[in-house]
């Protein structure tokens, strides 16, 4: 709890959210993108459902790595490469949620860039596993999805500090889902 305290009394992070909610601001500009992207259909955010595909992905590799070193060459680089595929979706209802929670308690933000921070770099991590792999570097490969998967898991821990902790973010369940745009 030591860390997310420090984290949320960072105003250091306060620049690094205004970009990020600058580059949300853009993204998210269609109402009904967004509220797609937050669940609203669904009755409650997408994002920690999508988290478990790419996290299970690159666990299950990390599995055939240790467990099928030679055998499990193939699953494991088709393993880390479709987890960062499924990543790109699961970045943009992360994004969405985070917005979402405008006015932004100032916890949150800090806490949700730091979030967004790691789990952009455990993806590089994988993107770079992934490469490795292709390249007939597999052992490097290994060792980058590791690194993936640590810095995975310290997002991980925010990423529940803040819907357990914060309670952000929150998708009301009757909640309409904005009409399309007439031209």
């Amino acid at each position: 709890m030591r860390a997310t305290d420090a984290i949320e009394s960072r105003a250091a992070l306060d620049s690094p959210a205004a970009a990020l909610r600058g580059v949300a601001d853009r993204v998210l500009a269609q109402p009904r993108l967004q509220a797609l992207l937050r669940g609203v259909p669904l009755g409650h955010a997408a994002h920690p459902l999508l988290t478990d595909v790419p996290i299970g992905m690159w666990v299950s590799a990390s599995a055939l790595d240790l467990l099928a070193p030679v055998a499990g060459r193939r699953a494991s680089q088709r393993l880390v490469g479709l987890g960062v595929l499924a990543a790109a979706p699961t970045v943009l209802t992360g994004l969405a949620d985070w917005r979402a929670s405008e006015p932004l308690d100032e916890r949150v933000r800090r806490v949700g860039v730091v979030h967004a921070a790691a789990n952009a770099t455990a993806t590089a991590f994988y993107a770079g596993s992934w490469l490795a792999r292709r390249r007939g570097r597999h052992t490097v490969g290994v060792a980058l999805a590791l690194a993936g998967g640590t810095v995975a898991g310290v997002g991980g821990y925010l990423g529940g500090h803040l819907t357990l902790v914060r309670r952000a973010p929150l998708v009301d369940p009757h909640e309409p889902v904005p009409p399309t745009a007439s031209r």
